[in-house]
């Protein structure tokens, strides 16, 4: 009966998933999820609007050309009265008038902000490059955490599995000895409840599995439902040394690297600020022509046109010490983001090392759990060759079965969270490799 319904678990667990399935490596995960993740994609968009705003035109360096045109008219009913004679009353009079031309303005001079403006529109392009590489960066180590999460569930399954191999042979053994006369039948009514608390196992641990695949799905943006198997190792980084990452984090970091690029435009801020001390100066032209018409007045018709130029310059005298304000703010600003850099130099550094602490222990348990993995599967052969022979009770070979299961399983978790800890560091340090 229990081996039938462990045929029948497996049979309704291959018609949910389907008889074939995608393998999929982790290097094919980073590439889908690469190309259509959402967060991927939005900071890409983000990105082209950084560089469109990073212009001379945008920064104040160019003229500025307008046209205008004007046509309006009235009509008017009017009496003059003059010196010497009768009154000159006109009815209706309509008088109209048009002109149209383009005007030009170019400040050429504004106490160098326009200069300033510009590099910070440079910088803001930099910090947009930046937050999308912490974008991919962060999607990346979420893609390798749900890969390897996946394989982890993978593993637990098959481990779960083995533990109802074990079951049953343990539950047939017993249904024999109750049959040859030397067993008993609590016996075997015991094998068969532990047999079922391990198929209850198994079927939870699949359904984590399958929880697993479609948080992966849904970082590669493609229909949750689908279908796959992954690798079956863990392949931990051994070699990593934290003075290597350390010293990357510094350099490559996306969080240190907006940090340094918030504190250059702190004091590009300052200096555009600073310009208004200055006069502005702006070289002015245009081109006007205007026709007009009216019946009442001494030229019943006007028509002009011709070219304007000249040059202003203005200066702030006074404004009510804003300018001081304003540079007061900028200097502190500029105070704020020198403080905000060492603060993340810092969250950076602390994280990096608690990662790395976390990372060489894993290494360590690993070693350990390997060894314990080795010692509890002797163990259970031992103690299944005793209960064979009949010279154990049941709840030793259960003890035993227990004890290889929980430390596969902690071998498994340990080789995880070891990879965890590995991406954590990569991360952290800016080093992720993208195509593995």
């Amino acid at each position: 009966m229990s081996k039938k319904f462990k045929i029948l678990i497996l049979l309704l667990s291959l018609s949910i998933s389907g008889f074939a399935q995608e393998k999929l490596s982790l290097q094919e995960a980073i590439t889908i999820a690469l190309q259509n993740n959402y967060d991927i994609k939005i900071s890409k968009n983000q990105i082209d609007i950084a560089k469109n705003n990073a212009n001379i035109g945008n920064a104040g360096m160019l003229p500025n050309l307008t046209g205008n045109y004007t046509n309006g008219g009235s009509i008017q009913n009017t009496r003059q009265t003059p010196a010497t004679g009768p009154d000159r009353v006109i009815t209706g009079a309509k008088s109209t008038n048009n002109s149209y031309g383009a005007d030009l303005n170019w400040t050429i001079f504004d106490g160098f902000s326009m200069f300033a403006n510009y590099d910070r529109l440079k910088e803001l392009q930099k910090q947009g490059e930046l937050n999308s590489k912490l974008t991919i960066l962060t999607t990346v180590a979420d893609v390798i955490t749900a890969y390897y999460d996946v394989v982890r569930q993978q593993q637990l399954v098959i481990a779960a599995d083995s533990a109802m191999d074990v079951s049953v042979l343990r539950t047939n053994i017993a249904k024999t000895k109750l049959q040859l006369g030397r067993g008993s039948k609590l016996d075997v009514l015991t094998a068969q409840v532990d047999y079922n608390t391990d198929t209850s196992n198994y079927l939870q641990t699949k359904n984590a599995l399958q929880v697993a695949k479609v948080r992966l799905n849904q970082l590669m943006v493609r229909d949750i439902g689908t279908t796959f198997t992954v690798d079956s190792n863990i392949d931990v980084d051994k070699g990593i040394l934290y003075s290597k990452m350390a010293e990357l984090a510094e350099q490559q970091n996306p969080n240190v690297q907006n940090a340094f690029i918030n504190q250059r435009i702190a004091s590009l801020n300052l200096k555009s600020i600073r310009g208004a001390r200055y006069p502005a100066i702006s070289l002015n032209s245009g081109y006007s022509r205007a026709n007009s018409t009216s019946p009442t007045g001494f030229n019943q018709k006007f028509a002009a046109n011709g070219f304007t130029y000249g040059v202003t310059a203005s200066i702030n005298l006074f404004n009510g010490f804003l300018q001081r304000q304003n540079e007061r703010n900028a200097k502190i600003e500029i105070d704020n983001s020198a403080l905000t850099l060492s603060k993340t130099k810092l969250d950076v550094n602390s994280q990096l090392l608690t990662a790395y602490e976390n990372y060489s222990t894993y290494l360590d348990l690993i070693k350990l759990e390997q060894r314990n993995v080795d010692i509890a599967k002797e163990n259970l052969d031992i103690t299944l060759a005793k209960y064979r022979l009949g010279s154990i009770a049941p709840l030793e070979l259960r003890e035993a079965q227990r004890n290889a299961i929980d430390a596969q399983n902690r071998f498994i978790e340990m080789q995880y969270q070891a990879k965890i800890a590995e991406t954590n560091l990569k991360a952290i340090s800016g080093n992720i490799d993208l195509s593995k």
